[in-house]
């Protein structure tokens, strides 16, 4: 276990040697996982592993991975996409082009809930999609559109809560206890590694998803991101965050207005 102020010592470290910050990540999700790192890998002492961020970018790949949050589902919280899919797709159709940010997609199973969304609506094809995560690793997965086949009872019962009428099946091909999504949604699918921390805008987009990341923020980054995240909305586009997020007290919440229950904002100004 390390001390709070090791690690301090750690953060400083790695955005010193490679330029990750994490400064503004709440302490304790940040430590538990961090601490959870150095049993599994089995250090003794806390200079070991420092010197082993300092002398190896390998280990410090394997060791963002390991302290970002990758947790997610298709169709995660159904009633969320059941809004998505009969308030917000209607409004967007009547745009000429679409394109929508996951930020913090993880590994990407939230990217093809939307592609399935879209399609469904008849807006796939004049819609993008850009998937951004920190993590590489993740990134690479989300890329395959390939699942593990025991999730698809799940992924398929929240398809239907969402207001899903098809055969959940016909939107993948099953082998070896894998799930292989359509090429047809990586093909309107753009992944990029960003870093919500210290990246800018990259376009402008119509709707952005950034759906469980903000929990781990604390307040000075959470407004920093989601002054990044006004900055990135067309006028009237949609802000949807998770069901334990919110916009309120922060610097931007003057210019959205809240839809309904679900963690949705439309920016007004």
């Amino acid at each position: 276990m390390i001390s709070d102020r090791e690690l301090e010592v750690l953060i400083n470290e790695v955005f010193e040697y490679y330029g990750y910050d994490f400064s503004g990540y709440s302490r304790a999700s940040l430590k538990r996982r961090v601490d959870r790192l150095y049993q599994i890998d089995g250090f003794t002492y806390f200079s070991d592993l420092l010197s082993k961020v300092r002398s190896e970018p390998g280990y410090v790949k394997h060791l963002v991975e390991e302290v970002t949050v990758n947790v997610t589902e298709m169709f995660r919280d159904p009633l969320f996409y059941k809004v998505v899919r009969e308030e917000i797709l209607p409004v967007l159709a009547t745009k000429p082009f679409i394109r929508i940010w996951h930020a913090g997609c993880s590994t990407g199973e939230e990217v093809y809930s939307m592609a399935i969304l879209l399609k469904e609506a008849n807006l796939l094809h004049k819609s993008l999609l850009y998937a951004t995560d920190i993590n590489a690793i993740v990134l690479d997965t989300a890329k395959k559109g390939v699942f593990p086949l025991r999730m698809m009872k799940q992924y398929s019962e929240n398809y239907m809560i969402s207001g899903g009428k098809n055969d959940f099946s016909d939107y993948y091909t099953a082998n070896y206890g894998l799930a292989k999504f359509s090429d047809e949604f990586t093909g309107k699918m753009v992944f990029s590694q960003h870093n919500l921390v210290s990246d800018g805008s990259f376009n402008e987009f119509d709707l952005i998803m950034c759906r469980n990341v903000l929990i781990y923020f604390d307040k000075n980054l959470q407004d920093r991101a989601l002054q990044l995240f006004d900055s990135s909305l067309a006028c009237l586009g949609y802000l949807a965050l998770g069901t334990k997020e919110t916009i309120k007290f922060s610097t931007v919440q003057d210019r959205f207005q809240q839809l309904n229950r679900e963690k949705i904002w439309k920016k007004v100004k």
